[in-house]
């Protein structure tokens, strides 16, 4: 067999087998390693290719492979790591790909609480569902055609925006629907958490320690 009809049509993503036989199978330092060599075989495929396509895979990643099979390997992985960021970005990704609407409304009320991370993210203005779901590509594409630290901080800034507009919501529940404005509120500490995260992802990328 000549080399074309051995090469694969798509690049090798995510191992759906290796994924399932991570829970409970395989011990804590396995299932870091699996995790640490994923993301990294992921990163350095898309930043070595010109091939368009192949970056949208890459940024459909979730689409092509499902999020359980992601979660499996990268879900547990710590914030300052290579995995645990990209796990971030990619559940970032989700959410807007699947509730723009949200997402939207959300980030045009927090947009007058953080304009400096509004200018970050790079959204436009009083954005609708599908600028939204542009930004959140463009995010992940720049991971693999750009700055990756530029990448983090611009979704580190989205997520700021999102959670002063989520914020905001908790504020006009509070009187109508207590226990709706207090899971608000815990989503919009989570949006900032995350932010916070992606940041500082951010900083050991350029420092050359996420890995």
């Amino acid at each position: 067999m000549d080399d074309e009809r051995r090469r694969p049509r798509r690049p090798a993503m995510l191992d759906p087998q290796a994924a399932d036989e991570l829970p409970g199978e395989l011990d804590p330092a396995l299932r870091s390693e699996v995790a640490h060599t994923t993301a990294a075989a992921l990163v350095h495929q898309g930043r070595s290719t010109e091939d368009p396509q192949v970056v949208a895979r890459l940024v459909a990643l979730v689409e092509n492979e499902g999020l359980d099979v992601v979660a499996a390997l990268w879900s547990d992985s710590p914030p300052q790591t290579l995995p645990g960021a990209l796990w971030r970005l990619y559940v970032l990704r989700e959410w807007v790909r699947r509730d723009p609407d949200t997402v939207a409304d959300r980030y045009r009320q927090g947009v007058a609480a953080v304009p400096v991370h509004d200018a970050v993210a790079g959204v436009a203005q009083a954005p609708g569902p599908q600028d939204v779901r542009t930004v959140a590509d463009a995010v992940l594409s720049g991971v693999y055609t750009g700055d990756l630290a530029v990448a983090l901080e611009r979704a580190g800034a989205f997520c700021r925006v999102l959670a002063a507009g989520a914020a905001f919501d908790a504020d006009h529940l509070d009187h109508v629907d207590p226990r709706g404005a207090a899971r608000m509120t815990y989503g919009a500490s989570a949006l900032l958490r995350t932010a916070e995260e992606l940041e500082h992802a951010a900083t050991l990328w350029r420092a050359d320690r996420l890995d």
